[in-house]
């Protein structure tokens, strides 16, 4: 069984480099030109399931890699993580590596999901898959954050808890198998 995560084409918050979160926006030019160039690899990885986001950037992405004739599962447990009160801000660097991607931060931010809780969230969806799925080849059509949660569960945390630094680009592919 191979689990295939693609992150959604860029936004116009991407390219603004702002906290994008639950805003419900749409990809722009550039990620639509994104997610259709990676058409073709997805029509190759004999994908059987699809799981996406409902939100609109994840669900435009997934139309555009034009796959029909597989189900599509659209699963809250794959939308992106609140951001409380830091969605639609600029991104600054020190608060983006040392609280928001930081797992053991004691930091409260106003509505912020902690990493434990997305984390707990995408790893519930991730074991049900598993169980329910293993010998099927699965495409989830995400987020950032969420591709994060993704790579941790097949991947040890860093003792320090700092995962800013494992970034899936917008419409990138990354393989994991069970």
């Amino acid at each position: 069984m191979s689990i295939y995560v693609i992150r959604h084409g860029k936004t116009k918050l991407n390219s603004e480099k702002k906290y994008n979160c639950r805003i419900n926006e749409d990809i722009i030019e550039e990620g639509i030109l994104q997610a259709k160039s990676k058409s073709e690899e997805i029509k190759s990885l004999g994908i059987d399931i699809v799981y996406c986001s409902p939100m609109l950037r994840t669900r435009h992405t997934l139309e555009c890699l034009d796959i029909p004739h597989i189900p599509v599962i659209f699963d809250d447990r794959f939308m992106e993580r609140d951001g409380g009160v830091v969605t639609g801000t600029t991104v600054e660097d020190d608060f983006y590596e040392n609280v928001y991607y930081n797992y053991f931060t004691t930091q409260k931010v106003e509505g912020l999901e902690s990493l434990p809780d997305l984390f707990k969230r995408v790893h519930n969806a991730l074991n049900e898959i598993k169980e329910k799925y293993s010998d099927k080849n699965i495409l989830i059509v995400t987020h950032g954050g969420v591709a994060k949660a993704i790579y941790y569960y097949f991947n040890e945390l860093p003792k320090d808890g700092h995962i800013a630094h494992n970034y899936q680009k917008n419409s990138e592919i990354v393989k994991y198998d069970f």
